[in-house]
């Protein structure tokens, strides 16, 4: 059996994600490697000693930054955003597999906020609660905010899975008995399981990291990407690299919780068609 021999554009395309990967992860890894400078060391190399003093230091009470209220905030944030967005994205796509009146304009509205520039619309909506003598907050504006960045994609995501869906499934199982709701509940649902995590990890995340769009929504408290970006111009100390360490570590655990998910959604699906 012979080989298909490689050709010059190959190794080009090669080399060019190599250095995709190399601009992608370059800057965390000196994050990460900074992040164990000594007790002595400063903000750039040269290492003076390893240790993990700055992370200890994340706990400690901090003269600029309140890095445990922020996490806090950006966690609760996430998760509101996230459940908000699968449950919104579930009924849109459910609701737009048959055509209705006003179905493309709104189909349009909802994916706009996608091109508005993203402090357009945290100013725009910041604006909005001084106007109308309401405060705002992470919890509220915020909370708001986020929705417009993470629901378009959820939309997007779950016509595409209702778009390949095929309803023979639904069919079938009307024709056993079941209920509009049994349908739903024991066939529809767990084939679009798998997607749906994907939703909710794709909520939260783009929340957990939103920046533009907290700027001016976020009310008299920062989130978690706001307190770094405060930290910047007043942390001298390599905590700083901790905390951008820990985060992202938090960030790659969320992504493998989500995809260990789908593993055994997937597989517990193939035991059962097998059976």
């Amino acid at each position: 059996m012979t080989s298909e021999k490689r050709g010059f554009g190959h190794y080009v395309l090669a080399a060019f994600f190599g250095l995709f990967v190399l601009f992608l992860y370059g800057p965390l890894s000196t994050i990460l490697i900074l992040s164990f400078q000594g007790p002595d060391g400063g903000l750039t190399f040269p290492m003076n000693g390893v240790s993990t003093r700055w992370f200890a230091n994340l706990f400690e009470t901090q003269a600029v930054g309140d890095f445990g209220g922020s996490f806090t905030r950006s966690f609760l944030l996430g998760l509101m955003v996230m459940i908000t967005t699968v449950v919104v994205s579930l009924l849109g796509g459910l609701a737009f597999r048959r055509r209705f009146v006003g179905s493309t304009a709104l189909f349009y509205v909802t994916i706009a906020s996608l091109v508005v520039p993203s402090i357009l619309v945290s100013l725009g909506i910041g604006l909005l609660f001084q106007v109308t003598g309401l405060r705002p907050a992470w919890y509220t504006s915020g909370f708001g905010a986020h929705l417009t960045w993470t629901l378009p994609f959820g939309l997007l995501i779950m016509f595409a899975v209702f778009n390949r869906f095929s309803p023979a499934y639904e069919e079938a199982a009307r024709d056993l008995g079941a209920s509009p709701w049994q349908t739903f509940a024991h066939v529809v649902l767990p084939m679009i399981t798998p997607p749906l995590v994907g939703v909710g990890l794709f909520g939260f995340t783009l929340s957990y990291d939103e920046f533009a769009r907290t700027l001016m929504t976020s009310g008299s408290f920062n989130t978690l990407p706001l307190e770094i970006y405060g930290m910047t111009t007043n942390v001298t100390t390599p905590v700083l690299y901790a905390l951008g360490t820990v985060t992202t570590a938090f960030s790659f655990a969320i992504i493998l919780t989500a995809l260990i998910a789908i593993a055994i959604i997937n597989r517990r699906r193939l035991m059962a068609s097998g059976a």
